[in-house]
């Protein structure tokens, strides 16, 4: 069985790889839930629902999450009444909010919700959100606290970041079949996704970091950071404002002590001296997925490695 540790687009991206290259239903994904947030009265998932779409092959291509075709006349119609439309849900993933909302408040648990998703989305995969438990990532900036999809979406993350705080998780508990996943895994592969707020809040979980440093499975990361720059996403500033170097070998440190192997991009080669040095072996390759072939390319070249 393949865990893998997912964020949002980057990881969404490189599971559309691994379902090519392993039978889907080896796969489990641990889904990162940090970013939730209530929009509208309904409760949202952005990392979650971005990774059923892509695996569903329904994801928008030019965005990276959303839906392909979606429209906007629910949120249309809210503007009309005044509501603010920085965050804008298309119609489509609107129905998926509703659906989850219900579920949510007849008291069905969040792992079973997202169950019942992967189902009617037709996937072959384990989806299991990281706790059913509420955590909500907060960015600390200037002049405080600020909700995460705020940073993210109506402030187009140009906030300084001193800090990110996971809140909740210390009174957290793993959702049913996380820990087993990661103790019965052939391999667990920590996504191309930001370390700090993709990955960090999974991590995070009481017992999920002591889990993975104890993990029989070979324990791969992919660095999202490529030749100092990310591909999406606001990883590399944040990783500068944080003090972590902002390269593979940043990344590396942060997993120090989790990773057995780090896949970098061919472009850091140079690096992977440096990695290895951290006590981790280093796999580079062409980690840019802009492609189905390149997609499956990346991941046939990890499990081949494994």
């Amino acid at each position: 069985m393949f865990t893998v540790l997912a964020g949002g687009v980057g990881a969404s991206r490189f599971l559309q790889g691994l379902v090519q290259v392993v039978d889907p239903s080896e796969i489990t994904v641990i889904s990162n839930s940090g970013d939730d947030v209530e929009m509208f009265g309904l409760h949202v998932s952005p990392d979650t629902d971005i990774v059923i779409y892509a695996l569903a092959g329904a994801v928008n291509p030019e965005t990276g999450w959303g839906l392909t075709a979606d429209s906007f006349a629910v949120v249309d119609q809210l503007e009309r009444f005044g509501y603010a439309r920085w965050f804008n849900l298309g119609d489509k993933d609107l129905a998926m909010a509703i659906h989850r909302t219900r579920l949510l408040h007849e008291g069905i648990p969040m792992h079973e919700v997202v169950a019942g998703l992967v189902r009617a989305w037709g996937l072959g995969c384990t989806i299991i959100p990281m706790s059913n438990d509420p955590i909500r990532t907060r960015i600390i900036g200037p002049d405080g606290e600020i909700p995460f999809q705020d940073y993210m979406v109506k402030l187009r993350t140009d906030v300084e970041v001193r800090g990110v705080e996971f809140a909740g998780a210390e009174k957290a508990a793993p959702a049913p079949g996380v820990l087993a996943a990661l103790r019965d895994a052939k391999a667990v592969i920590l996504a191309p996704s930001n370390p700090i707020v993709s990955i960090g809040p999974i991590l995070a979980v009481p017992g999920l970091r002591d889990a993975l440093a104890h993990s029989r499975a070979t324990r791969v990361a992919i660095s999202p950071i490529i030749a100092g720059e990310v591909v999406k996403g606001p990883a590399a500033k944040m990783l500068q404002t944080l003090g972590h170097e902002v390269s593979a070998v940043g990344v590396a440190r942060i997993y120090q002590g989790l990773v057995d192997l780090m896949v970098i991009d061919e472009r850091d080669a140079a690096l992977a001296p440096a990695v290895e040095a951290l006590g981790m072996s280093c796999l580079v390759t062409d980690t840019i997925m802009s492609s189905d072939e390149k997609k499956a390319a990346l991941a046939r070249t990890i499990v081949a490695a494994l």
